[in-house]
């Protein structure tokens, strides 16, 4: 127990400081890449495409839509905005997950393009996107005002923020239940497939330091959004936040 303990409070504190969690979510994503996919999908329970095809859906991207992907990994919600038509490019800090997204890419899939980049330094020009969506990546940025901003910034007046990451529940029972969980289950996966417990113990540490969903809400229409919605997955457990850039 002490080791336990011990290793959570040591993986607290190397992403305690912006420049800390900035080096180890580099290091981690380049580590998992591989098995991003089948993760996704177990700690899930087979869900996530599921909750990746309602963001789409509520998307609604058309065909010419100019379309912006954040951590994308490994393409899914960007191959899903472009199946509808949307000039899609998909950008991730991590080399690797660009590489696996590049590779998903088949004669039925639509096409898209797809770079690494840091979502707190788009290199993108003011106003380039109609429609900006991320999955699972606010909660990772070391700087979730600074990265808000960026989105705003690349989004065309009207345009449309759409972001699906886990929640903090606000419900001190619910949240130590669902923390423990996924504790327990990233410690297990991360000693299997990697060696080392600290692996996906970064998500539940990660939530910890998370505001939750209601408070990411307000932080968007601190920060030039409005019509903000948050929606509800898994019972609470998860959340899909809306937002439209205000024109003024």
């Amino acid at each position: 127990m002490h080791l336990v303990i011990e290793s959570l409070v040591s993986l607290d504190d190397r992403i305690a400081t912006p420049d800390g969690k900035s080096r180890y979510v580099r290091s981690l994503f380049a580590t998992i890449a591989d098995r991003y996919d089948f993760i996704t999908v177990l700690l899930s329970y087979g869900q996530d495409r599921r909750w990746k095809r309602r963001l789409v859906a509520l998307a609604e991207p058309v065909a010419g839509r100019r379309a912006l992907d954040l951590a994308t990994g490994t393409g899914d919600i960007a191959y899903g905005l472009a199946s509808s038509g949307a000039r899609v490019v998909g950008l991730d800090i991590t080399t690797r997950m660009i590489e696996l997204a590049i590779r998903k890419a088949t004669e039925r899939t639509a096409p898209c393009a797809f770079l690494v980049g840091d979502m707190l330094s788009l290199p993108f020009a003011d106003r380039a996107f109609d429609l900006v969506t991320t999955g699972y990546g606010l909660r990772n940025v070391p700087n979730l005002d600074a990265a808000v901003d960026e989105i705003a910034r690349v989004l065309t007046p009207g345009g449309l923020a759409l972001s699906l990451d886990f929640n903090r529940p606000a419900n001190g029972v619910i949240r130590r239940a669902y923390l423990l969980y996924l504790t327990v289950i990233g410690s297990v996966l991360g000693l299997m497939l990697h060696g080392d417990a600290d692996t996906y113990r970064y998500i539940p540490t990660s939530i910890r330091r998370y505001p939750g969903a209601e408070a990411v809400g307000r932080i968007m229409e601190a920060r030039g959004f409005e019509d903000v919605r948050c929606i509800p997955v898994l019972g609470g457990l998860m959340a899909i936040h809306c937002g439209r850039r205000r024109s003024a």
